[in-house]
């Protein structure tokens, strides 16, 4: 994993001595006006000029990003001159800047280089442009993998993509910046990262590494992000779920996601408005339920991360104590009443959403234990609409 990481409490000013890739950044944030409003673009544009860094803003990501704005902010970034680019936000803020630094040095559409999908999967030609990755949330934890999640708004297709080139040169992890989240958007983001951690440890192609990274984050998130979302402005509680995040992005260098983020690629591609972390919480019952007996020791160490007794359970009872824990804490963060139809999501459409899962990333159907078909794929969405 390449990405040099500052991480901690007040890091965001340690950017000031730091050596950085290029002269001319293109800055990377959302549509809405929070990175203005709290004050952070004009903290980093700041430390740019003092080190006769110059930059542009492109703002127009959305919370799932979209491949017109990729192109348009690639466009902008060769216009300006920019030689590096900076992502200052969340994941898509962040993804975003990853994708638009492949497209201001390569040509042809984003599309030619995806894989999965209709996209053409062709080779990078040229080498992209540094990244910098400074989060303002704890979700993604794409600030430590090289992974970007881009839809294709006409074909509705919303793909992971990356590779060796697309790691952030550095990274900024500063908690203080998470503070100011909103209490929903706090327990979203953070099923995220514990969902990337769950499923990391999950895939066929998880390593020792891969799960002492997993594990701990598991532990992590389960006991801090209570404290976040009831208590925001706890800096301590805001730490630890943000290292859970970063170690959850090393789970996802180090292994893969599984079919529950292909399932919720779809939903969030054809119903965008659904936070990626929401549509995980909403299959998450119905999707753990399934797996759990099919690969029993790891729900056991995934319990024991949530913090239940397993050793004061019958032996054939603790695969089984995974999901009820999990549904717990979906109750203590607050989310356990979220429904498929509050976002518009009809039963009718769930056919199609589990062949969209399969046919845009169904790579990650083969990093399952258990090799699920259409029918069960389906049935799991059905099993978790309400």
């Amino acid at each position: 994993m390449p990405t040099r990481i500052l991480f901690g409490p007040g890091k965001l000013n340690e950017l000031a001595q730091e050596e950085l890739p290029g002269k001319k950044a293109l800055i990377v944030i959302s549509s809405g006006n929070s990175m203005r409003k709290l004050g952070y673009l004009d903290r980093l544009q700041t430390i740019l000029s003092g080190r006769g860094v110059g930059s542009v803003v492109f703002d127009k990501i959305l919370p799932n990003p979209i491949k017109s704005h990729v192109m348009e902010g690639a466009d902008l970034c060769r216009k300006e001159g920019c030689d590096f680019v900076i992502g200052l936000g969340g994941g898509s803020s962040i993804d975003s800047a990853k994708s638009i630094a492949i497209m201001a040095t390569n040509p042809g559409d984003y599309w030619d280089y995806v894989g999965g999908g209709t996209g053409k999967g062709k080779p990078i030609p040229q080498p992209i442009l540094p990244v910098v990755a400074i989060t303002t949330t704890a979700g993604t934890g794409t600030e430590a993998d090289p992974w970007t999640v881009i839809t294709k708004e006409d074909t509705k297709e919303k793909i992971g993509f990356g590779n060796q080139h697309t790691f952030p040169a550095l990274s900024v992890v500063d908690p203080e910046l998470m503070l100011s989240v909103p209490p929903k958007l706090t327990a979203f983001q953070g099923f995220d990262a514990l969902f990337h951690s769950l499923e990391g440890y999950l895939a066929n192609v998880a390593t020792p590494i891969s799960d002492m990274y997993a594990l701990r984050s598991i532990e992590l998130v389960a006991q801090n992000l209570p404290e976040c979302i009831a208590h925001g402005d706890s800096l301590a509680a805001r730490t630890n779920v943000a290292l859970a995040n970063t170690y959850a992005g090393f789970v996802q260098t180090e292994s893969s996601c599984t079919s529950e983020h292909s399932m919720e690629h779809a939903l969030s591609a054809f119903y965008p408005e659904l936070p990626h972390g929401a549509g995980l919480i909403l299959l998450s019952d119905a999707y753990f339920t399934f797996f759990s007996s099919k690969v029993p020791e790891r729900f056991v160490a995934m319990a024991k991360a949530m913090g239940v007794d397993v050793d004061a359970l019958q032996e054939e009872e603790r695969p089984k104590s995974f999901v009820p824990a999990l549904a717990v804490f979906r109750e203590k963060c607050g989310v356990a009443d979220l429904k498929m139809s509050d976002w518009g999501i009809k039963p009718g459409d769930i056919p199609k959403l589990a062949q969209n899962a399969r046919e845009t990333m169904g790579g990650l159907f083969e990093r399952d234990r258990y090799r699920l078909s259409l029918e069960e794929t389906i049935g799991i969405m059905e099993k978790a609409y309400r």
